[in-house]
């Protein structure tokens, strides 16, 4: 099909049921149908953002109403649809329950299955990654509907449509890769960029009705966008809704990627829809990055131990859950008394990983000294 545009996105103000169904359609019309996207007979792994075991109103998840009017559609299309993720701490049952995904599955009867298994991903021509493990599920499913949330990262600026398929590598295997790459955010996005490219999700249907700002991906501030987007191009989404947030391109680490790679879609900006051409979001919260690709690499070690922002524990809001401490792929974090955690900052690799999972936003954050500085220089 030609000439359809790279994205497409529809205002949406509720996640009422009848609402959504609608915006989707219309979402889906502009961009050919479900029908250009998955066939009868297909197995399609619908693959949320299922980050834990958190209520829709939280925001940390893709709402599932959104995630039933794309299952219901691609019922429609003939095709088999199943619900399916890697939660990286909680219990993917808790999950599933907490986050409404078991309540779609049973009223629609279909499975609803953690993505486990990891075997070898074929990696994409150009790939940074040559070895990648995810899991079988999502590698044999006949095509794949990344359901992303709209959300910011405390470590990557923004998690969308590229870095949700982060989610089909199994369980702790993503702390792994959060302690091999290290600090290198834009070696991150490489990682993230290579998965995407290799699974090439058949249609990227972003729910931003309810996002969050801040301190995503998990302790940040829900915020209404009221937006549902979508693209057979989780890149060229992801660049669009960049922009449409106020962020800047340069600082996110994804467009570095894509630019250095030379993957930067070139009509990412052409979008049908109903918001005007030029707008954008106002007064986002986007957090503030340290810009450690500015130093010298031999004062990278120096770096992140001395000039990078740091985790920090505030004990009288923890909870006593241990989930920092499970999490940590450094093994960087103890804990002392049941609501008091040390870190070993010599260890520390600046992950964030604590601070995404805890459940009380007991992890804060000390701005590191080159961040104060840029501040201070009004960067």
């Amino acid at each position: 099909m030609t000439d359809m545009p790279s994205a497409a996105l529809f205002r949406c103000g509720s996640y009422e049921r009848e609402e959504v169904e609608d915006r989707l359609d219309i979402l889906l019309e502009s961009l050919g149908g479900m029908g250009r996207f998955v066939l009868p007979g297909e197995r399609v792994l619908l693959k949320p953002n299922l980050l834990s075991a958190s209520s829709p109103e939280q925001c940390v998840t893709t709402h599932p109403e959104v995630v039933r009017a794309a299952a219901l559609r691609v019922l429609e299309a003939g095709a088999h649809p199943f619900i399916g993720d890697s939660p990286g701490l909680d219990g993917f049952s808790s999950v599933a329950a907490k986050t409404g995904m078991a309540a779609v599955a049973g009223e629609l009867g279909i499975p609803c299955a953690e993505l486990d298994d990891p075997v070898p991903l074929p990696m994409a021509e150009g790939s940074v990654f040559q070895r990648v493990e995810v899991s079988r599920k999502a590698l044999e499913a006949g095509k794949i509907i990344n359901l992303p949330k709209l959300k910011t990262h405390a470590q990557m600026m923004l998690t969308l449509g590229v870095k949700n398929l982060f989610g089909t590598v199994v369980r702790q295997r993503k702390a792994s890769w959060h302690y091999t790459v290290g600090l290198d955010r834009d070696v991150f996005a490489d990682l993230h960029l290579d998965i995407a490219r290799s699974l090439a999700p058949t249609l990227t249907i972003m729910d931003g009705i309810g996002g969050m700002e801040g301190r995503g991906p998990g302790n940040g501030r829900p915020r209404m966008f009221g937006l549902l987007a979508a693209s057979a191009d989780p890149l060229a989404l992801d660049l669009r809704l960049c922009t449409l947030l106020g962020a800047d391109l340069q600082a996110f680490p994804l467009y570095r990627s894509a630019r250095r790679r030379n993957l930067v879609p070139k009509d990412f900006g052409t979008t049908a829809g109903d918001l005007p051409p030029d707008f954008v979001f106002e007064k986002v919260d986007i957090p503030r990055l340290d810009s450690l690709h500015l130093l010298p690499a031999l004062l990278d070690g120096f770096g992140k131990r001395h000039l990078s922002s740091r985790p920090v524990q505030r004990p009288r809001d923890c909870i006593g859950c241990g989930k920092c401490v499970e999490v940590c792929p450094a093994k960087a974090m103890t804990r002392k008394t049941p609501n008091t955690i040390y870190i070993d900052y010599e260890k520390c690799i600046r992950c964030y990983c604590c601070q995404e999972v805890c459940p009380a936003d007991a992890i804060g954050f000390s701005r590191g000294f080159l961040l104060r500085v840029l501040d201070f220089l009004g960067r």
